[in-house]
């Protein structure tokens, strides 16, 4: 974009298709919200969301071309994904999209598929690493920490009895790590934190098979109130598996050491 002296622009839908087309969604490697928020850190220009109806997926791949990419944006150049495919049931590919550059003035660069050791880089690889608890696989595959956008919600306040005051996070189905006590930084307002994240169902304080999985955040150093804003957490490294201690003393005594192994692991570049 700037070689050609335009501005950058990213066209992304405001829901995944198979939601619309009756298909089961997969959980969301990042929110709309989330994907936002990194589009701007890049320094994206402008972020175009297009609302992805029923009406909208019977769009020929012609007139997804002519009407949005050309007209709307009034594309001088278009960076496609390697096996992107795009219009009504799929029919729209590269070399439509080239055809129709070269008669609307627009250039059309695809982007070569990337591999990792045996595996192509894709959203499901990617997923998979992320769910599998393969933070290190996964962060090459995106060129960042992995991390999750969620919004600050109330929770059961066990957190700030223990002394150790947490953010309970809806994350807008946005997939995350395993169960599991994690070291991450968390960003708040622009500012960042370092933080021991609990994936899991506190065991402590109840049959674990019958609570849902909730991800608390301990933000250290840092006592505010922030229920209803957004918190991005990177994930740092796995610190060990969810337990079901003998009493909360046992926990807290156990969240000490949680801290300092936080602190400790912030510390490095």
């Amino acid at each position: 974009a700037r070689r050609q002296r335009g501005e950058s622009v990213v066209l992304t839908f405001d829901r995944h298709p198979a939601s619309v087309l009756g298909h089961k969604p997969p959980s969301h490697i990042t929110s709309l919200a989330h994907r936002l928020a990194l589009f701007e850190a890049l320094g994206v220009d402008v972020c175009v969301v297009l609302q992805f109806t029923r009406r909208f997926a019977r769009t020929s791949a012609e007139d997804f071309i002519k009407r949005i990419i050309a007209d709307a944006l009034g594309a001088k150049g278009v960076l496609w994904g390697f096996d992107c495919a795009f219009g009504r049931n799929r029919e729209g590919d590269i070399g439509l999209l080239r055809r129709f550059g070269e008669e609307l003035g627009f250039t059309v660069r695809r982007c070569a598929s990337v591999r990792l050791g045996r595996d192509t880089v894709s959203s499901t690889a990617i997923r998979k690493a992320i769910v599998s608890g393969e933070l290190q696989k996964a962060e090459r595959m995106l060129g960042r920490p992995v991390s999750v956008l969620g919004t600050v919600v109330r929770g059961a306040g066990r957190g700030h009895q223990l002394g150790f005051a947490t953010a309970n996070l809806d994350l807008h189905h946005e997939v995350h790590p395993p169960i599991g006590v994690y070291a991450a930084r968390a960003r708040i307002r622009g500012r960042e934190f370092p933080a021991a994240v609990n994936i899991g169902r506190c065991p402590t304080f109840g049959r674990a098979s019958a609570l849902p999985i909730t991800v608390e955040v301990h933000v250290l150093d840092f006592n505010e109130p922030i229920r209803g804003l957004d918190m991005e957490v990177q994930f740092i490294r796995r610190l060990r598996g969810e337990r079901k201690f003998r009493s909360p003393a046992a926990l807290i005594a156990q969240m000490h050491k949680d801290v300092a192994a936080v602190r400790r692991l912030a510390k490095k570049p």
